[in-house]
């Protein structure tokens, strides 16, 4: 029995995540992974829901949601979902489903925990890096990874999906700074930042 989904809630923040069918690969080639995002964005503009982080991996999708109006998530899942599964179908000259069953989803209750979800999210990709970098080779590969919001966070884009000002300002009210600590924040999970040094550079406000 699948588990059963959170009462969706005006207000409400939710970790959505769903993978492939059987676990197949849902994202073959780069035109995969920008038609879902492209999709993203479009039923974002028609949906009461915003996109606090994102990541798309070869075989699953994690998205940070905030529900903004009554209308539950669901909805805009189930659209988006759709429409992709439509597109894949057809291009890969298949049927049936994309998606293993109905997404899963978590109700995300305390600060701590949005911030938690929304790292967890982020680092997703560091299990694709071959070559297991470290340090300065990590930071980097983990920004220009192109299918996440992680580079919406710490790099400046001109059409951003997510919106990243939301956990940011968990940090800092000021942009740059916020950037640096949620960078900072993002690389202690991994071992490459140390937390009293983090802590010092947040003021202790974490």
């Amino acid at each position: 029995m699948s588990a059963r989904l959170p009462i969706f809630m005006a207000q409400g923040y939710y970790h959505v995540y769903n993978r492939g069918h059987n676990k197949q690969t849902i994202f073959y080639d780069a035109k995969d992974y920008q038609r879902y995002l492209k999709r993203l964005h479009e039923y974002r503009e028609k949906h009461e829901v915003t996109i606090l982080a994102y990541c798309l991996m070869p075989n699953h999708v994690h998205l940070l949601l905030r529900q903004d109006g009554d209308e539950s998530i669901d909805r805009f899942i189930h659209r988006l979902h759709t429409a992709y599964t439509m597109y894949f179908n057809k291009k890969y000259e298949r049927v049936g489903a994309v998606f293993q069953g109905k997404f899963k989803a978590k109700a995300i209750d305390t600060d701590e925990y949005l911030l938690h979800v929304s790292r967890y999210i982020h680092i997703n990709p560091v299990e694709m890096f071959d070559s297991q970098p470290q340090g300065l080779a990590l930071r980097l590969e983990l920004e220009r990874y192109p299918w996440s919001s992680y580079g919406e966070y710490v790099d400046s884009k001109s059409k951003p999906i997510s919106d990243s000002t939301i956990i940011r300002n968990y940090f800092s009210n000021s942009p740059m700074h916020g950037k640096l600590t949620y960078r900072l924040f993002v690389e202690e999970y991994l071992g490459m930042t140390n937390p009293d040094r983090l802590a010092e550079i947040s003021s202790g406000n974490l």
